[in-house]
């Protein structure tokens, strides 16, 4: 039996021994060798940019666009502040806010410039596009990069009709079939409706309500070529103003592109010190 317990001692003396060197490695650092990496950073981990580096990208992408970068916008409120009455579809030129922030839509889709695609990927400010079909249909696609940034496509009609001259039969074809249209194309039905030219009667309340439009939005700028056209006398942004812009290019902004029309309509959204949120956030 001494035998069997001297050869136990000097297993147990050589596990020892190996134990203390197996944690010596790695500078004595209590780690074993599989769970160190080199650096400080754990093996295969991604490395995460700072904040100063996101904001130096952030800096520089809108630098590329002549501009400075928004604030940020702030949390929008638990509770949609917007609410028709029992039964009726609620109509808005404006947001019920006391935030400096905005809201910019654009309408139609005329112009399919590329370019503009790549500035709002660059700049990451939501938008609302209100589109129609027989101006969009010739190019479906366009918008599907815009839709997969977050902004949300909702309804502008089939047609582009002044909805006052039709009936109520008339005015909802406008609106229910768009809205089926826009569904299938964009795998998402419309909860938003714009009449072309802003025009509207109760027919149209009426018409949005049997399509399921939970809000009809008009505006309170609308964005030209260099300025804003306010409707206030005034002539300034007030908290929670609906802008509005459309897809439009050199030939309808004697010869300014869209993005340069984009940028002077941020421009004095930056310069009367408001920054620029989501619509369907709030509505």
């Amino acid at each position: 039996m001494g035998w069997l317990v001297r050869k136990k001692a000097v297993g147990a003396a050589l596990f020892g021994l190996l134990m203390v060197a197996g944690c010596s490695s790695g500078g004595g650092s209590g780690s074993t060798p599989s769970a160190s990496a080199p650096s400080g950073k754990a093996s295969g981990a991604p490395s995460k940019a700072s904040p100063s580096d996101d904001a130096a990208a952030t800096g520089a992408a809108y630098r590329k666009w002549g501009l400075k970068p928004f604030a940020a916008p702030p949390a929008p409120p638990a509770e949609k502040p917007v609410h028709g009455k029992p039964g009726e579809v609620p109509v808005v030129s404006d947001i019920p806010t006391k935030e400096k922030i905005v809201f910019v839509t654009f309408d139609d889709g005329a112009e399919k410039d590329p370019k503009f695609v790549e500035m709002m990927r660059d700049l990451k400010i939501p938008f609302t596009m209100f589109l129609t079909d027989d101006i969009i249909r010739g190019d479906y696609g366009y918008f599907k990069p815009l839709q997969e940034l977050g902004n949300s496509i909702e309804n502008h009609t089939l047609s582009h009709p002044n909805m006052r001259t039709l009936g109520e039969a008339a005015q909802k074809n406008e609106i229910c079939t768009q809205e089926k249209k826009l569904g299938k194309e964009y795998g998402k039905a419309p909860r938003l409706f714009r009449p072309p030219y802003g025009n509207w009667n109760e027919n149209t309340r009426a018409a949005a309500k049997s399509c399921d439009v939970q809000a009809m939005v008009l505006w309170r700028e609308s964005m030209q070529i260099t300025n804003m056209q306010y409707q206030r006398g005034d002539k300034k942004l007030h908290p929670g103003d609906i802008i509005l812009a459309h897809f439009r290019g050199p030939k309808e902004l004697k010869g300014t592109s869209m993005t340069e029309m984009t940028a002077n309509m941020l421009r004095h959204i930056q310069e009367q010190g408001f920054t620029v949120a989501r619509l369907e956030d709030y509505v």
